[in-house]
């Protein structure tokens, strides 16, 4: 089987990317994992939380008053 070409530019990348499922080159896939932001919130005497929703987020809060 030849190279998979990148959905994104054009280009062909490794046979062994695609089998892993990804359908874009790593140059495009960087690009756009750099554009996804995901907020983060320090916790009481622990770590940084990373946050995927907003309930989650209200439910960290030890002195919330309702929703």
């Amino acid at each position: 089987m030849k190279s998979p070409t990148c959905r994104e530019c054009g280009e062909s990348f490794h046979l062994r990317r695609y089998e892993l499922g990804y359908r874009v080159c790593l140059t495009c896939g960087e690009a756009s994992a750099r554009l996804v932001t995901r907020p983060s919130a320090p916790i009481n005497k622990s770590n940084y939380m990373l946050i995927t929703n907003k309930a989650q987020l209200k439910q960290l809060n030890p002195k919330r008053m309702g929703d």
